[in-house]
């Protein structure tokens, strides 16, 4: 995603009614973690989840696909991917062995 295009998805209209501060917790999120490798990927969205679980950040289902349908549209083949397999991980409750098994994921809970 281009530098403006990680601008533009926040004013997209169907975001209007979304705090500003949960879109501002998700743009840390996604873009910060657009150069990190798949290694470090995991232990960034863990820190990530924890922070909004301390500011008690939570999104409803409409906040959420209204989220997810904005970024599609500004999102590379690449991105897309990464979008549909959390979003299949969210649907099916499936989490992958390698996410479900990694050592970080014992002290998230805490």
């Amino acid at each position: 995603m281009t530098e403006n295009k990680k601008i533009e998805w926040m004013a997209d209209p169907l975001l209007k009614d979304i705090d500003k501060f949960k879109l501002e917790f998700l743009q840390t999120m996604v873009f910060e973690s657009s150069n990190l490798t798949q290694d470090s990927m995991l232990p960034f969205l863990l820190a990530v989840m924890k922070r909004g679980q301390k500011k008690k950040l939570t999104f409803n289902d409409s906040e959420i696909e209204a989220i997810i349908t904005v970024l599609k549209k500004h999102s590379t083949e690449e991105e897309l991917e990464k979008i549909n397999m959390v979003m299949n991980i969210r649907k099916t409750g499936n989490v992958p062995d390698m996410i479900k098994n990694h050592p970080l994921m014992k002290s998230f809970g805490k």
